[in-house]
């Protein structure tokens, strides 16, 4: 990952409404959730939520697709497992496990 991507996922996240809607759409899975469902489910107003969503989309930690006439958004998790990556590569120069963090390799 790029450091201005990590830039902007970060940005992103740093917001406590999206922050809720990316934990939302992990909890969803890889079939995500319609659009109307996850502003029911934050109680967030449409244009709120899509302004939201927007931010997201250009950090390239969610996607859509549309499926009939809904839109329906997924977490994006190869974004969120690159950005992790980029996090801890510099960690303890370079050895995760030094600072406590659990890898697959531990």
């Amino acid at each position: 990952m790029e450091k201005s991507n990590a830039i902007a996922a970060l940005s992103a996240l740093a917001q406590e409404t999206r922050l809720d809607i990316v934990r939302l759409l992990v909890g969803a899975g890889p079939d995500g959730m319609p659009a109307g469902q996850i502003s029911d489910r934050l109680g967030l107003p449409s244009a709120t939520l899509s302004f939201h969503l927007v931010q997201l989309k250009h950090a390239q930690l969610v996607k859509c697709r549309r499926e009939s006439r809904s839109l329906i958004y997924t977490a994006e998790y190869s974004a969120m497992n690159a950005l992790l990556a980029y996090l801890t590569e510099s960690c303890c120069q370079g050895n995760p496990a030094a600072c406590g963090l659990v890898t697959k390799a531990s």
